[in-house]
């Protein structure tokens, strides 16, 4: 039984960038949001990606998302650069804001970009692999302030976000090592997945509303809602309050707590602090040599199954190899909600039915 379908990178990214303009996106606005939407679904990222349209069309109507604003310098201070995001889309104020840091980097050897008051930057590894393929190292922590999804260790009920934490390690010709997950068990998106897909999701990662151990994703989705939890227990809480601290307060944005709590789950903003380094300023000249004897060194250990031993990044690479050649896969629910998304952005039922035929 068919139970979802799968569109072209190409097709889906133009379905993405029409849609966008229709609600009122100037034309490179809508690109730059569609490509990072369909880079997160290639990568297998897919509660990062174009499932994410009916969250952002709901945000713009409730006022939350602002269209066609870009970032705006705060403080310039030499290797350290301030920007407000102004509830732009994440997608171009961050990219904004990395362009900086990068430049920064290039000048300097080291810099530190804080991005404060964007709205959802979406996977953060898009962001990393930008440095990676400019030759730089970089360290982002981010925070979600004021929308509390995840429960602190020993805690019964959300108090912070999902505070993903990121850093990527560029090679010469090669994918760089990318590192790049949520401080949650899982990431909220995947609970929105599974809950379209009618699916359970791993022991572990979830609480109900009465702080009682869940696998149900509908917790996440319906009220009275529940919270994620962070991996690896205590570990995982340790690293979200430093994203939360780091990616909020630092960049001289917000972090979460009674006075910044949002009325919608669509109100998704971010703060990022990213630090970039360039690592032909540091005395090492064997750095990459040393880094593949390592990889090396690992991949060698005997396979405890038949999946192979990967490194990090490496996993996002096959995927995109697959769903360049297979198209991206969508679950129904998604697929629905997308297009229903398209309609509220104002795209007419006869173009509409033109990129649904585009599916297979």
């Amino acid at each position: 039984m068919k139970t979802g379908i799968r569109i072209q990178a190409q097709h889906l990214h133009q379905f993405i960038e029409a849609l966008f303009r229709h609600a009122g996106s100037e034309a490179e606005e809508a690109s730059r949001v569609a490509d990072h939407l369909v880079a997160a679904n290639l990568s297998g990222h897919d509660s990062h990606g174009v499932g994410m349209i009916p969250s952002y069309i709901n945000s713009l109507k409730l006022g939350y998302l602002q269209l066609n604003q870009h970032a705006k310098i705060v403080r310039d201070a030499g290797a350290i650069v301030t920007v407000d995001g102004n509830a732009a889309f994440g997608q171009v104020a961050a990219l904004e804001a990395i362009n900086m840091g990068i430049e920064k980097a290039r000048q300097f050897g080291i810099a530190a970009v804080a991005l404060h008051n964007a709205h959802h930057i979406g996977r953060i590894g898009y962001w990393a692999e930008q440095c990676a393929a400019a030759g730089f190292i970089s360290i982002h922590f981010v925070n979600v302030p004021g929308d509390p999804m995840v429960a602190p260790f020993r805690g019964t009920d959300s108090r912070f976000g999902t505070n993903p934490f990121c850093v990527v390690f560029p090679r010469k010709d090669k994918d760089p090592l990318l590192l790049d997950f949520a401080t949650s068990a899982i990431a909220f998106g995947k609970t929105r997945v599974a809950w379209h897909k009618g699916q359970q999701v791993p022991e572990g990662c979830l609480i109900d509303s009465q702080g009682v151990p869940t696998t149900d994703p509908a917790v996440m989705q319906t009220p009275p809602l529940g919270a994620l939890l962070t991996f690896a227990q205590h570990k995982g809480y340790a690293l979200a309050t430093m994203c939360e601290i780091l990616g909020g307060a630092l960049s001289g944005g917000k972090t979460t707590h009674k006075e910044t709590l949002h009325d919608s789950v669509d109100a998704i903003f971010n703060g990022m602090t990213t630090i970039i380094l360039n690592p032909e300023m540091f005395g090492a000249p064997e750095m990459e040599e040393e880094a593949d004897a390592f990889i090396n060194w690992v991949k060698a250990s005997p396979q405890a199954t038949d999946e192979p031993i990967l490194v990090p990044g490496e996993w996002e690479a096959t995927n995109r190899a697959i769903r360049r050649a297979e198209g991206v896969p969508l679950d129904n629910g998604s697929w629905q909600a997308i297009c229903e998304a398209a309609l509220e952005a104002g795209m007419p039922q006869e173009e509409l039915e033109q990129f649904r035929q585009l599916v297979h």
